[in-house]
């Protein structure tokens, strides 16, 4: 199951905060913020995809994720991966490099984390 834009950045705050009342959540949010209710129809919409789960304080609900941020996005880049790159690591990396105008140092910064990741399957 997947996260609606609107979702995922409401995600992204909730993965910062790790957790968090409607409060939290609102102030998280830079000017113009979304009304309560908007907030609260995304994060019912959450619960259900069971992205989201929370303990209640009387009146009050504290949210958090269920789903870790990494596992999320890591399962988005295979599906990229399998999609639109006929399941082939090296063309993704391919077109992200060229496409992405990475600097030379970036690239660079990339080949070391390339060059670490061939030494430990190795061992």
């Amino acid at each position: 199951m997947q996260l609606s834009n609107s979702e995922e950045q409401l995600m992204e705050h909730l993965w910062k905060l790790e957790k968090a009342f409607m409060k939290d959540l609102l102030e998280a949010y830079p000017e113009p913020k979304p009304a309560t209710t908007t907030v609260a129809t995304l994060l019912k919409r959450m619960i259900d995809k069971k992205f989201v789960a929370y303990n209640e304080f009387g009146n009050s609900r504290e949210y958090y994720p269920l789903v870790k941020k990494t596992d999320y996005f890591s399962k988005h880049v295979k599906g990229l991966i399998s999609n639109f790159f006929n399941n082939s690591a090296s063309q993704f990396a391919s077109f992200f490099t060229t496409e992405t105008n990475l600097s030379a140092s970036e690239l660079e910064e990339l080949k070391k984390i390339i060059d670490s990741q061939i030494q430990k399957k190795k061992k």
